[in-house]
């Protein structure tokens, strides 16, 4: 398995921050976080866009089928069918890995539950929702979506991700 480690800080990952409108938002923390923790496989651009638990709720009735609020859903802009290993090409980092949608409400709540700010809670949702956009599944991978994830938070200072926090089960996403 390639290395996730990311030696520097290199333009191979952008991060825009939205809100519901596509309107931007300044979220420094954020974005040099996840450039920090993701794996040297996120080449390119993603969109983090921070919404409303209505929103978020709507976009996984109308993608999913499941008409409840959830923390954090991925669209990806292209079929991984080649599996997260694959190395990025050589000019990917122009394209657009896809977005992150992160409901606010459902992240504030899950901050006050595991204890920790709301910004932390926004770091560990963006990367699992990174972890998805390139090809990571953790519904029957055997572990390996954990073990990168675990890896990317311990990278960026942080100590457990959505999947260690639910035991390794496969949580609805």
């Amino acid at each position: 398995m390639p290395s996730v480690h990311r030696s520097d800080s290199r333009a191979g990952l952008r991060v825009a921050v939205t809100d519901d409108l596509g309107r931007g938002l300044r979220h420094p923390g954020l974005t040099r976080w996840l450039r920090l923790a993701a794996p040297s496989s996120a080449q390119g651009l993603v969109t983090v866009a921070l919404v409303t638990d209505a929103r978020i709720r709507s976009l996984n009735r109308r993608f999913r089928g499941v008409d409840r609020v959830t923390d954090v859903l991925s669209f990806p802009m292209d079929d991984r069918a080649d599996g997260p290993e694959t190395p990025p090409a050589a000019g990917s980092a122009g394209r657009h890995l896809g977005d992150v949608v992160i409901g606010l409400g459902r992240a504030d709540r899950q901050a006050r539950s595991a204890g920790h700010p709301p910004a932390t809670e926004l770091k560990i949702l963006a990367l699992h929702g990174l972890l998805h956009l390139l090809g990571y599944d953790h519904a029957g991978d055997d572990g390996r979506m954990a073990r990168v994830e675990q890896e990317c938070l311990r990278r960026g200072g942080l100590a457990a991700g959505l999947i260690a926090r639910a035991g390794g089960a496969s949580r609805d996403r």
